[in-house]
Order: structure tokens, then sequence, then C-alpha cells
């Protein structure tokens, strides 16, 4: 009995981790290349990288060009716009 009580607490205990860990979180690293207003540029490769930041971002350390960061974000969908698939011509 004690058992099953354990194995279902511990089923529900990697449930709730599972449901609450929220969207999937990506990095990129790499040298600071702007810093204006609510958004950084960061160089990855050859690649310029604008990240947007607001206030509830947390920024540790001082937060210039030149510096080398790593910086953690979320993709999230702003707008979305769905279009009518086209109908496909009848066969003759």
């Amino acid at each position: 009995m004690k058992r099953i009580l354990i194995l279902t607490c511990a089923v529900f205990f990697v449930a709730a981790i599972a449901f609450a860990a929220g969207p999937k979180t990506y990095q990129v690293t790499g040298p600071v290349l702007e810093v204006k207003g609510d958004v950084i540029v960061v160089e990855k490769g050859k690649d310029k990288w604008e990240i947007t930041r607001d206030a509830s971002t947390k920024v540790t350390g001082d937060l210039k060009v030149g510096s080398k960061v790593t910086i953690e974000y979320t993709m999230k969908a702003t707008t979305v716009e769905v279009k009518e698939a086209k109908q496909a011509a009848p066969k003759k």
C-alpha cells in the first residue's frame, strides 16, 4: 500500500514539474555591438542578433558595448494571421 502511495506521489510530482516548466528557453552568447533603449545587439559568428528587453529583464553586471554576454530568451508570438488555403482546381 505504501509503495502505491509513494509511486502515485512521484508521478504527480514529475507531472507538476513538467507542466510548470513553461516555454522553452534559448540562449545566445557573444560580444555586445549596441545597446539602444530596449534592444541589445549581439554578434554570434557573422550574424547580428537583436534581442529586446523590458523592465522585467534581469541584467547582472555592467551591460555595455564590447562586453561578452549570454542572453537567455524565449520565443513569443506577438500576432498570428491565418490565411485561408486556396482550393485545388478540380481534375478534368
